[in-house]
């Protein structure tokens, strides 16, 4: 069975459990009626399976090659671009007056969910696009949006961001890209950057890097770094791309997975970049093309979890060893645990693109501090799960899923990247109790509030089940509450299974709501049993963790760990 878009997983979750109703009733997305909706997922579910998916194995079996300079892609891959371009789906959320749709992010998402299922690496292209664009439309000169929006928004040409240097990682700061005026309102860019994904192919006409670097003088750490725009090609008069500038693909990275999609070593020698925003607000302008892309990725996680599951169901139901597998309980366990993490998954991407949207529409600072407080949460949990349910997939297929020609591996290969890029999975806890508990905690304890509010309507359908989810809920408030009162370096100590945590009682929330939604009677409510009995207690034990701080951790010495 091949690849299939869950549309009617987005149907469901959209009108149900994180309904886009509200954000439809906003003046900013009027249009995007339930109508227009059901038509944008049907269409882009057909591009997926049809055009898409038969691609994804092309990408891993004949990776991309640097060839003369230039990045050539896998087999298809150009002409698999060009049908997303020309179908509009890099425009989905883009502005409108710059060519874009205008729609909301919570649709945007759903597509980038089902592309990612279908054909990860080529998806890759169009998701770092629409990153550049928000950080443009936010930060750039009116200039400079005339020219590059309808270009990038066409699917013309394409965006990078390019952070990393060898020297400089996850500590941005310490990175030595130069940036010297040249007297005319531009800048010559001078280092080389690492892991620039999509940093040069064959299927767009111009390649447009955001590149952090230093001016003259600037001061040490993050304060001092500006974000320029530096194309392949610098455009001539007529916008079109002119002569080629001074930046080169220096060699393509050998990955464990995801080799239909060019990760770059890229070195600029001199090339003509423009400044975006003022002199040292580079991190926050690329910020904001890495919050997009940190809910864009979590939705990747998901989105290839859907696909191992899809295949793992189908080998359950067709191998036979004593019966169909599918028949046997740990086999059931596992394909039971995959659906129901991808549903709590998909639920709270999509409540955190709800929360965005309504954020952009009404400008309701308890929306952008929801929209905030979930897009680390969603980006960790939407990658964990979609490591853990492609791992689980080879499982399911035992022997050949170690085998690669069954596909199985490929998936749990290509999504591993996923909690690493985009900031790793331990950073985006740490933001979490840091930088989103600045509040003090408000916008997790309206959100906790909601939960057990929610529970506490349920008990009259689903009664234990809604004790089950009020009592985590309660559990993860006080747990909260000590966190708070935690020093900052204790605070990171547990910082990520305080995430999970949190994360498997919004799961659980997410699935009780669909429990109720059909009475308690059905195939939703018999898999938010699955979730809220046997994986939601997993959360005290995260919880005993993250209370614990960072005494235990630096009690051992540098010694200790290596003896």
């Amino acid at each position: 069975m091949p690849y299939r878009s869950p549309v009617g997983e987005f149907r469901f979750i959209l009108d149900q459990i994180v309904p886009l109703a509200p954000v439809a009733a906003t003046e900013r997305f009027a249009e995007a009626t339930g109508e227009t909706v059901e038509a944008i997922l049907t269409e882009a579910a057909r591009l997926c399976d049809e055009v898409m998916a038969p691609l994804q194995r092309n990408g891993d079996l004949t990776p991309a090659r640097l060839e003369n300079g230039v990045v050539r892609t896998s087999p298809g891959f150009k002409a698999g671009f060009q049908a997303i371009a020309e179908g509009g789906w890099v425009a989905l959320a883009a502005p409108q007056e710059f060519g874009g749709m205008g729609l909301p992010q919570a649709v945007n998402m759903a597509v980038n969910d089902m592309m990612s299922g279908a054909c990860l690496a080529l998806q890759l292209n169009p998701l770092l696009t629409q990153g550049q664009i928000e950080a443009l439309e936010h930060h750039a000169s009116d200039e400079i949006k005339a020219l590059y929006l309808p270009k990038l928004i066409s699917g013309e040409w394409s965006g990078t961001m390019n952070l990393t240097e060898p020297q400089a990682g996850s500590d941005v700061g310490a990175l030595r890209t130069r940036a010297e005026p040249l007297g005319d309102g531009t800048h010559a860019i001078t280092g080389q950057k690492i892991f620039i994904s999509w940093g040069d192919s064959d299927v767009n006409e111009n390649v447009c890097h955001l590149v952090l670097a230093r001016l003259p003088g600037a001061v040490a750490g993050t304060k001092g770094i500006s974000l320029f725009l530096v194309p392949k090609f610098i455009p001539d008069a007529q916008g079109a791309p002119g002569a080629r500038n001074a930046l080169s693909v220096v060699s393509l990275e050998h990955k464990l997975g995801l080799h239909g999609s060019p990760t770059c070593v890229m070195a600029f020698d001199g090339a003509v970049g423009w400044l975006i925003d003022a002199p040292g607000k580079g991190m926050a302008a690329m910020f904001t093309m890495m919050n997009n892309a940190r809910l864009a990725v979590g939705v990747q996680g998901i989105g290839v979890a859907e696909a191992a599951w899809q295949k793992a169901l189908e080998y359950a139901r067709d191998r036979n060893q004593m019966g169909p597998i599918i028949n046997h309980a740990d086999v059931r366990r596992m394909l039971a645990t995959m659906k129901a993490e991808i549903f709590a998954a998909r639920s709270i991407a999509l409540a955190c693109a709800v929360a965005l949207d309504m954020g952009r529409a009404t400008g309701e600072p308890e929306a952008q501090a929801r929209a905030a407080l979930l897009t680390p949460i969603a980006k960790a949990y939407g990658t964990d799960v979609g490591i853990s349910v492609a791992e689980t997939g080879v499982q399911v297929h035992g022997g050949m899923g170690f085998i690669e020609e069954t596909g199985a591996a490929q998936y749990a290969r290509d999504v591993r990247v996923t909690a690493i890029y985009e900031g790793t999975n331990g950073i985006q806890a740490m933001d979490l109790v840091g930088r989103k508990m600045m509040d003090q905690g408000a916008a997790a304890f309206r959100l906790l509030q909601e939960v057990e509010d929610a529970a506490t309507a349920a008990r009259v359908c689903l009664p234990q089940l809604a004790e089950d989810v009020w009592a985590a809920a309660e559990t993860l408030r006080e747990a909260t509450e000590v966190l708070l009162a935690q020093g900052m370096q204790d605070r990171f100590a547990g910082a990520v299974p305080y995430l999970r945590a949190f994360a498997r009682v919004l799961g659980a929330h997410y699935h009780l709501r669909a429990a109720v939604v059909e009475g308690g009677q059905g195939p939703r409510s018999r898999l938010a049993e699955v979730y809220i009995r046997r994986l939601l207690p997993q959360y005290a034990a995260a919880l005993a963790e993250a209370r614990e701080g960072c005494a235990a951790l630096y009690a051992l010495s540098d010694a200790d760990l290596g003896a």
